[in-house]
């Protein structure tokens, strides 16, 4: 709304000082008066006017401009993003990396190849990702979420995934040995291919994943697994899996090897 705007001519004084009912208020009403007087002058002023319109002439440049640049600010956010990601890469700790992957893979960017080889990675977000050809070997991925994700040709040997989502997850040819899986959710996963050798899988869900063509399960522990396709635990033994619950046990299998 326009402040400047056309004045009335002011009353005059003896009428305007009638209002005060009290002749302690009569400095006040002076003070109003002469302000009244100055608006009055002032609002015939053109040049105020072009002020007022250049003023609001100035918003809306601001906003075209905001919307104008939103592309360079999203780039600039990807940016700072990746730099965090890379300037991280083979140390420990998370470092911002989980805030750094989740917001660019909600920003619809691919993160293929990745490299965030031991980090710190628990509880991580990453449904329907991208992550093809990933390295997350050694992270501690434990509860994370990687539902529906791309995890082909990713390495994720000596990770720690407990607890984690790997449900409809592509897995083609992906690299788990070695990877602590117990609890995991490989519901509907698709498992072509994927190295398991000394995996520990124990009460690990494989409710109608696809294991037809895995590449090795040799001293994977498959102690108590749910849901297993028929035929998969003969199926893994005779291909050098061990079913045990006790770790001393499997450890002493795995040190003969």
């Amino acid at each position: 709304m326009a402040v400047l705007k056309r004045r009335t001519h002011p009353e005059p004084w003896s009428t305007h000082r009638r209002r005060a009912k009290y002749g302690w208020l009569v400095p006040f009403f002076a003070f109003e008066w002469i302000w009244t007087w100055i608006a009055y002058f002032l609002s015939g002023w053109a040049f105020l006017e072009v002020l007022e319109y250049m003023g609001t002439l100035s918003i809306l440049v601001a906003v075209i401009s905001y919307f104008a640049e939103s592309n360079n600010r999203v780039k600039l956010r990807h940016y700072q993003a990746w730099q965090v990601i890379n300037s991280a890469q083979s140390k420990g700790g998370s470092g911002g990396r989980i805030e750094a992957m989740e917001e660019l893979h909600a920003d619809g960017v691919r993160l293929i190849g990745v490299d965030v080889s031991g980090a710190f990675l628990q509880g991580i977000t990453l449904r329907n990702a991208d992550l093809t050809r990933a390295n997350l070997n050694g992270c501690d991925v434990r509860g994370a979420d990687f539902t529906g994700a791309e995890l082909e040709y990713a390495d994720l040997g000596s990770a720690n995934l407990r607890g984690a989502s790997l449900s409809k997850a592509d897995l083609k040819n992906c690299f788990l040995q070695d990877a602590d899986l117990t609890g995991a959710n490989f519901s509907e996963a698709d498992l072509e291919g994927v190295n398991l050798a000394r995996a520990d899988l124990r009460t690990a869900d494989w409710k109608g994943c696809k294991w037809g063509n895995i590449a090795n399960i040799n001293l994977a522990n498959i102690f108590g697994m749910k849901n297993a396709p028929a035929d998969f635990m003969d199926w893994a033994v005779h291909h050098g899996a061990v079913s045990t619950e006790s770790d001393s046990e499997w450890q002493a299998l795995l040190s003969r090897q």
